[in-house]
C-alpha cells in the first residue's frame, strides 16, 4: 500500500504537470500609420488510454484527476492592464485573467504614453493634443486630476521612488520634470528635435530621452540634470528601455530598422540588432517598443508594420523567432507574472496576448481605436 501511494503521489505531480503544459489554447490566434505622421511606410504581411496497469496505477491516476481539477477550478491570478487608444480619446480596461476587455474610460485627446504609480492606484495619461498629464483613478475609472506638461506630451518614465515623473514634450524639443505630491513643474532640460523615447536607469541615476530627428539618445543625471552623453543611433529612435540590472540600454531606431545597444557605464554604442523577415521589405519593418524578461535572457521587440513581434536571446543576440500578431504593433508590457505579454496594435484596433512559456498567440483582443501605449497593474 506505502508503494502504490508513493506511486500515486508521483503520478499526481507529473500528471498535474502533464496536464497543464498540454492544455489546449483557449482563444485562436489572428492574423498606421500614425495620425499626422506621413512618414510611415505600408503596412507589412503581415493522455493517451492506458489499460491493464496494477491497482497503484489505478488509484494514482483517480486521485491526480481529483487532485488536478482542483488546480483547474483555481483561478490564476488576475491582472489589469490598461491601453491607450491614440485616436479613440479612451483607455481600455483588460482583465488578464478573462483575457477580455471590461471598460472603456473617455479621457484627453490623443492619449498614447501611460504609466502607473508603484501600488498601481494612479493611471498617467499623456494627453498629447490637451497638453497635459492626465491622473486616472483606476478603482473608480475617474480622472482626478491633471499634471502640467509642455506642449504635446509623448511618453513618460517615473523614478525609481515614484516620486518624480520625466516628460517628453514632443514639440518644444524638452524634457519636463515632475514632482507627483505636489503636482507641479520642478524643471525641464533641453534635448534634441522630436523627442520621444524616455526611460530611467533601474538606479535612478541615469535618464535617458531619444530624439526623433536628432536621432540621439540622450543620457542624463538625474542629480546635475544635465546631458552626460549624446550617442548616434539610426535614424528615427522611439523608444529606450534598460534591462532589469541596467547593464544595457536598448534604443529602437524606427526607421532605421535596427536597435542599438549600448553600455551606460561607458557611454558608448556596443552593437545593433537587424531584422529581416522573409519576403517582407526592410521598409516595413519599424522596430518600436521593447520590453525584457526580468531575468534579462529575453528581449521581445515589436516590429511596427511588420505585424510582428520579435524574439531575441538577449545574451547572445540572437533572433530565435518572430511572431505574427495584430497589424501596427507599437507598445508591449508583461503581466507581472510573466505569463503573458500584451502588444498594442494600432490599424487592427486589437491586443494581442502572446503565451510567453510556448512563445505563441493565444488570442487577440479588441479594445479602442488606435491602441497605442500598454501597461499591467502590479497587483
Amino acid at each position: 500500500m506505502q508503494i502504490a501511494m508513493k506511486n500515486a503521489s508521483t503520478s499526481i505531480l507529473r500528471g498535474c504537470r502533464l496536464g497543464l503544459s498540454f492544455l489546449p489554447a483557449r482563444f485562436p490566434s489572428h492574423g498606421r500609420a500614425r495620425p499626422g505622421h506621413p512618414r510611415v511606410s505600408p503596412n507589412g504581411v503581415d493522455a493517451r488510454d492506458k489499460r491493464g496497469h496494477d491497482a497503484s496505477y489505478a488509484i494514482s491516476m483517480t486521485i491526480s484527476a481529483f487532485v488536478c481539477g482542483m488546480f483547474s477550478l483555481t483561478p490564476a491570478h488576475a491582472y489589469k492592464a490598461y491601453v491607450s487608444n491614440e485616436k479613440g480619446n479612451s483607455i481600455t480596461v483588460l482583465d488578464t485573467e478573462k483575457l477580455e476587455a471590461t471598460a472603456t474610460v473617455k479621457v484627453g485627446r490623443r492619449p498614447r504614453g501611460i504609466a502607473l504609480n508603484k501600488d498601481g492606484s494612479e493611471l498617467y495619461i499623456c494627453a498629447g493634443d490637451d497638453d497635459a498629464i492626465q491622473v486616472l483613478d483606476t478603482k473608480t475609472l475617474k480622472i482626478t486630476g491633471k499634471l502640467p506638461s509642455g506642449p504635446d506630451p509623448e511618453l513618460l518614465a517615473l523614478s525609481p521612488d515614484g516620486d518624480v515623473i520625466y516628460v517628453s514634450n514632443e514639440n518644444d524639443n524638452l524634457v519636463t520634470l515632475i514632482d507627483v505630491k505636489k503636482k507641479e513643474m520642478i524643471g525641464d532640460i533641453p534635448v534634441g528635435v522630436e523627442p520621444e523615447g524616455m526611460a530611467i536607469s533601474p538606479d535612478g541615476k541615469l535618464l535617458v530621452n531619444t530624439s526623433e530627428t536628432t536621432n540621439m539618445a540622450h543620457l542624463i543625471d538625474t542629480q546635475s540634470k544635465q546631458i552626460v552623453a549624446n550617442i548616434l543611433v539610426d535614424a528615427r529612435p522611439r523608444f529606450a528601455e534598460f534591462k532589469k540590472d541596467g547593464s544595457e540600454l536598448w534604443v529602437s531606431s524606427e526607421v532605421g530598422g535596427t536597435v542599438a545597444i549600448i553600455d551606460p557605464a561607458k557611454r558608448e554604442l556596443k552593437q545593433k540588432i537587424a531584422f529581416d523577415i522573409p519576403a517582407m521589405s526592410k521598409e516595413a519593418i519599424q522596430p518600436i517598443g521593447i520590453s525584457f524578461t526580468r531575468d534579462g535572457k529575453r528581449a521581445f521587440v515589436a516590429l511596427g508594420p511588420a505585424n510582428r513581434v520579435a524574439v531575441i536571446d538577449a545574451q547572445t543576440k540572437r533572433i530565435e523567432k518572430y511572431l505574427l500578431v495584430g497589424q501596427r504593433v507599437w507598445h508591449l508590457a508583461f503581466t507581472p507574472d510573466e505569463k503573458y505579454l500584451l502588444t498594442a496594435n494600432g490599424v487592427s484596433n486589437d491586443v494581442s496576448v502572446i503565451d510567453v512559456a510556448s512563445l505563441k498567440v493565444v488570442k487577440s483582443i479588441p479594445v479602442g481605436a488606435f491602441p497605442w501605449g500598454v501597461v499591467v497593474a502590479p497587483q
